[in-house]
C-alpha cells in the first residue's frame, strides 16, 4: 500500500465521527505517544495510545497496524485514525515493531504479540478491556493482524513473555489486502524480495519458516472472526491468496467474511474506501462491543 493510500484511508475512519462533529459534542480523547511497550537487545519498541477522556469504561481495544513490506512504514501515519477510533469508543493503539532484513521473521509478530500484552497488563491504566481486543492491519500489518487473530501460544510465536503475563490473544481481526501464504507459488516476481527479506531466505530455501510465517497454516475453529478486504488487481499480493482464506476459514468454520473489489489494487479510495471503512466499523463493535458470554 502507497503512503498515500494509506493516509487517505486512515482520514476516512472520520465519516463515522461526522454526525457527532456537526452537533458540536465531538467526544473528547486522551493521547499519549510514544509509549515504551518492550526492550528488544537495548532498542525500545513503542506504542502510540488514544482512549476516551469521558467514561469510566473499560472500552474495547483495536490494534492499528501499520504496512510497509516488514521492512518500512511508521506508526505516525495511523495517528489521525487513532483519534477517530477513540471517538468511537476505543483504546486506539498503534505499535511500532522491528524491521527487516535486518530482523526476519518472528521479530515483527512477537512484537505485535508484546504490545497486545502490554496494553492488557496496564488495562486499568488505559480503562482497557482485556477480554475485546481486535486489530486492523494493511498490507505486511494486516499479515501480522491475522497472525495475531489465528495463532495461540501454542503456535511458539510468543516471543519472551515473562511467566504471568496476559496472553496476546485478540477477539477480532480486519485484514486489508495482507498476504496469507508466503509458500504459495502465486506470490509476485515482485513481491518475492520482500517475502526473503521477511523470511531471511526464500520459501524454497526455508520452507518450514515460510510455512510459520503464513497466516492460513493457523486458520482453525475457534480462531477469532475475520473480515478480509482484497482488490482484484492488487499487483503485490494476489486475490488467490484472499480465496484460499475463503477456503480454509470454511473448512474450519472460522465467522467472517472475505471481500473482493474487482479490479481494486494494492489499496483503494472513493466510495470502494467509504464501503469497507463502514464494514470494518460494523464488524469490530459487533465483535468487540458486545459482552461476552
Amino acid at each position: 500500500m502507497t503512503g498515500s493510500n494509506r493516509r487517505r484511508f486512515l482520514s476516512l475512519i472520520a465519516l463515522f465521527a461526522a454526525p457527532m462533529a456537526a452537533r458540536g459534542d465531538e467526544p473528547k480523547v486522551t493521547v499519549e505517544n510514544d509509549v515504551v511497550y518492550s526492550t528488544v537487545n537495548g532498542t525500545e519498541l513503542k506504542l502510540d495510545v488514544v482512549r476516551p477522556s469521558e467514561g469510566d469504561g473499560p472500552f474495547p481495544v483495536v490494534f492499528v497496524i501499520h504496512g510497509g513490506g516488514w521492512r518500512g512504514g511508521n506508526k505516525k501515519d495511523s495517528r489521525p485514525g487513532l483519534q477517530e477510533m477513540a471517538r468511537h469508543g476505543y483504546v486506539a493503539v498503534s505499535p511500532q515493531y522491528r524491521f527487516c532484513p535486518q530482523n526476519p521473521f518472528p521479530a515483527q509478530v512477537h512484537d505485535v504479540k508484546a504490545a497486545v500484552r502490554f496494553i492488557k497488563a496496564h488495562a486499568k491504566d488505559y480503562k482497557a478491556d482485556p477480554g475485546h481486543v481486535g486489530a486492523i492491519g494493511f498490507s505486511a500489518g494486516a499479515h501480522l493482524a491475522m497472525m495475531l487473530g489465528l495463532t495461540s501460544p501454542s503456535d511458539g510465536l510468543e516471543g519472551a513473555a515473562a511467566p504471568g503475563s496476559p496472553d496476546s490473544t485478540i477477539q477480532a481481526t480486519v485484514n486489508y489486502f495482507g498476504p496469507t501464504d508466503l509458500a504459495a507459488a502465486d506470490i509476485p516476481d515482485v513481491s518475492r524480495p520482500l517475502v526473503k527479506d521477511f523470511l531471511g531466505g526464500t520459501a524454497t530455501e526455508k520452507p518450514e519458516t515460510a510455512k510459520q510465517a503464513s497466516p492460513i497454516s493457523f486458520v482453525s475453529k475457534g480462531d477469532a472472526p475475520l473480515l478480509s478486504f482484497q482488490g482484484t488487481k492488487d499487483p503485490l499480493v494476489p486475490h488467490t491468496q484472499a480465496t484460499k482464506l475463503i477456503n480454509a476459514m470454511t473448512a474450519a468454520e472460522v465467522p467472517g467474511r472475505v471481500e473482493l473489489l474487482i479490479g481494486a489494487g494494492h489499496g483503494w479510495g472513493g466510495d470502494d474506501l467509504k464501503h469497507t471503512m463502514a464494514e470494518t466499523i460494523e464488524f469490530l463493535d459487533k465483535y468487540l462491543k458486545t459482552p461476552a458470554k
